[in-house]
């Protein structure tokens, strides 16, 4: 498609999607599927993530998979940094030629889920935030992740002044785009609405609000419309509804996966939204994903036509 896209997807199937698989996947492969996800008109792709191997194996590859996946002009392939170690490795990726053009930081929005998914407290993960801020300076384009921003498995409901309190503090610190991380999947729309209007009243015009919802509960796409409503842009998604905790991650029980780019995609087209996507080749991109992971993956769309 060559319009101007109205919303734009982040496919998040390299990273996200692949951190819940337990077997790991060639390098190859990976920049193989990430070249044909960046074929599909994606402006916005997960391609790594710097997490140490010890905890996440599936990523020891990570300096490999981005020098075997060429630039792409308008195109900002994003890696996740856990801690400043992991920005560190991504600026020296950038000095030998191939590092990535957006990176992300995360923070909970819980005490119970930053203790269990980053084995620290938020205070420290803040600091680890600032250093992390700090080193990368003006070399990528920034993203701060906002985990358990409506529930946690641990501490219950998360105030939506939390949510707040942390967009901000992400803000001062240079980083404009903020993800709203539905990490267990029980949002719904009316409190997805709710907590985007609250950001888009109370934080600058120039932040960008985005998306990031997991279907745990078959309510990812009705609230990624709410989001729209609410007047987000931006989203992220994994083919097939891939993707969840890393694999040892002992909580979530049940699906945890992304929203499916594949189902988003074709509804935002048949509600006139456009998303600069090739519907054709994103089919095919999450059918060569199910070819990789050996099984059927989530798309509804992809089963149009089979008989029942």
């Amino acid at each position: 498609m060559s319009e101007t896209p109205q919303v734009v997807l982040c496919e998040c199937f390299a990273r996200d999607g692949l951190q819940h698989e337990p077997g790991v996947l060639p390098a190859a492969e990976k920049a193989a599927m990430l070249v044909r996800i960046a074929d599909c008109g994606f402006r916005r792709i997960e391609i790594t993530s710097f997490s140490h191997p010890k905890y996440v194996p599936q990523f020891a590859d990570a300096a490999e998979v981005l020098q075997a996946v060429p630039p792409r002009p308008g195109v900002l392939f994003k890696a996740t940094c856990p801690n400043p170690q992991a920005v560190e490795r991504a600026l020296t990726a950038r000095a030998e030629g191939r590092g990535p053009e957006e990176i992300s930081f995360l923070v909970s929005a819980s005490e119970g889920h930053t203790q269990r998914n980053l084995r620290r407290s938020r205070d420290e993960q803040w600091r680890n935030v600032e250093a992390m801020a700090a080193l990368a300076g003006g070399a990528f384009t920034t993203v701060g992740t906002i985990s358990v921003a409506f529930d946690c498995p641990f501490d219950g409901p998360t105030p939506p002044q939390r949510v707040l309190e942390d967009a901000r503090r992400f803000i001062a610190l240079g980083v404009r785009r903020i993800a709203i991380g539905d990490t267990i999947g029980s949002a719904t729309p009316p409190r997805v609405r709710a907590l985007v209007r609250l950001l888009r009243e109370e934080l600058p015009q120039e932040a960008v609000l985005i998306a990031h919802f997991h279907d745990s509960r078959g309510t990812g796409i009705a609230n990624c419309v709410a989001a729209l409503e609410a007047g987000i842009t931006h989203f992220d998604s994994a083919l097939g509804g891939t993707g969840g905790h890393p694999a040892e991650i002992a909580y979530g029980e049940g699906f945890t996966g992304n929203v499916c780019t594949e189902d988003l995609a074709m509804l935002f087209e048949a509600m006139g939204v456009r998303t600069g996507l090739d519907l054709d080749r994103l089919r095919a991109a999450g059918r060569a994903a199910e070819a990789l992971l050996g099984r059927r993956l989530h798309a509804r769309t992809n089963r149009l036509g089979e008989h029942a």
